[in-house]
C-alpha cells in the first residue's frame, strides 16, 4: 500500500533534514528555522514538523516548549557518554565481525578503506560519509541486527558532535589507521585483536573530540 502522502513528505524531510544537521547546516545550538526548511523543501509545515519530532526521537535534535529545535551543542559529559556506549557496541560488532564475516564483507570493507586513502591523498577531508561506511561494513559483517540498530543511532549522535569540532589531518590518517588495521584482525578471524583495535580507536577519537572540544 502506498503511504499517504504527509508521510511520504514527512520521510523526505527527515532525509534532507538529518543530512544538514549532521553536515552543520543548520550548526549546533541553533534553531531550525521551520519557514525557511519547509519553504526550501516546498512542502508545509505540518510533514516538517513530523520530521523534527523524528529526530528529536533519534537525539539529533532537541525540542524547547515555547521555542521551537535546536540542534545540540556538543559537551563533555554527552561526548564520554557517548562513547562508552558505542565502545561497548562496536567492541562486540567488531569479535562478530572476525568470527562472521565472508570473503565478499572483506571486499567491501577494503573498497572503503580504499577510497577514504584516495580522497585523502587528493586532498579532500575524510568525509562522515566513508567513516560511517566503514563501520556500516563492518556491522554488516557481524550479522547482529539489534546492534546494528543501536550503533548507527549514537554514531548518529557523534558525527553531529563532530560537525561543530575542528578536525586535524593527522587525526584523519590515524582513523585510516586504524580502519586498515580493523579490516587485518577481522580477515585473520582474530576477535581479541579486533576487538582490541575497535577500543583503542575509539578512544583515541574521543580523546580527540575532547580536545577539540576544549580548545
Amino acid at each position: 500500500m502506498t503511504p499517504p502522502l504527509h508521510l511520504s513528505l514527512a520521510g523526505q524531510a527527515v532525509d534532507v533534514l538529518r543530512e544538514q544537521v549532521l553536515t552543520g547546516v543548520i550548526p549546533a545550538g541553533a534553531r531550525v528555522n521551520e519557514v525557511e526548511v519547509a519553504h526550501q523543501l516546498g512542502i508545509s509545515r505540518g510533514p516538517l514538523r513530523e520530521a523534527i519530532r523524528h529526530l528529536a526521537s533519534e537525539g539529533l535534535l532537541t525540542l524547547v516548549p515555547h521555542r521551537g529545535a535546536f540542534v545540540p551543542a556538543a559537551d563533555e559529559d554527552e561526548v564520554r557518554a557517548l562513547f562508552e556506549l558505542r565502545t561497548a557496541l562496536e567492541c562486540a560488532a567488531a569479535e562478530l565481525a572476525a568470527s562472521r564475516r565472508t570473503d565478499a564483507d572483506l571486499v567491501r570493507l577494503h573498497e572503503v578503506c580504499a577510497e577514504s586513502r584516495r580522497n585523502y591523498r587528493a586532498g579532500q577531508p575524510f568525509p562522515y560519509r566513508l567513516d560511517l561506511a566503514f563501520h556500516q561494513a563492518l556491522l554488516d559483517a557481524a550479522r547482529s541486527p539489534r546492534i546494528a540498530e543501536q550503533v548507527r543511532l549514537v554514531q548518529q549522535r557523534v558525527v553531529l558532535l563532530r560537525s561543530a569540532l575542528e578536525d586535524d589531518p593527522s587525526h584523519q590518517h590515524a582513523s585510516m589507521d586504524d580502519h586498515d588495521e580493523l579490516v587485518r584482525a577481522i580477515r585473520d578471524g582474530d576477535a581479541a585483536r579486533a576487538s582490541t583495535v575497535m577500543r583503542r580507536h575509539l578512544s583515541r577519537v574521543c580523546a580527540q573530540m575532547l580536545t577539540s572540544l576544549n580548545a
